[in-house]
């Protein structure tokens, strides 16, 4: 069963930056694509980065581009989102997904994940 942990988040002041990781366990991890989703506060779940299992492609957010990027290190099995100039609409609690899949592919949708972590939250302050 695939398990991912979300680790890094927290309160930060506007203009601040923070790394989130996220750790898989009990898969093999070279083999799916990583996504970084976020919920902001009474809002839907959006999409924030994604990752191909090698790390060759990339896609961001709009949101996101410029401040925010996805890395992965599959030698550790984890993968992370470095965020800079982090403002107040960048709160709320962000969540890794994977999704088993061949080279140089990433998701952008929820739905094309079934593998989720429980979520880290991270709330800026103005």
């Amino acid at each position: 069963q695939v398990q991912l942990v979300e680790s890094g988040g927290g309160l930060v002041q506007h203009g601040d930056s923070l790394t989130l990781s996220c750790t898989g366990s009990s898969i093999p991890f070279t083999s799916y694509a990583i996504g970084w989703f976020r919920r902001p506060p009474g809002q839907e779940r959006e999409f924030v980065a994604a990752i191909s299992t090698a790390g060759t492609k990339k896609s961001h957010a709009p949101s996101g581009k410029g401040r925010f990027t996805i890395s992965r290190d599959n030698a550790k099995n984890t993968a992370y989102l470095q965020m800079t100039s982090l403002n107040p609409e960048d709160t709320g609690v962000y969540y890794c997904a994977a999704r088993r899949t061949v080279t140089g592919v990433y998701y952008t949708t929820e739905d094309e994940y079934g593998a989720w972590g429980q979520g880290t939250q991270v709330t800026v302050s103005s």
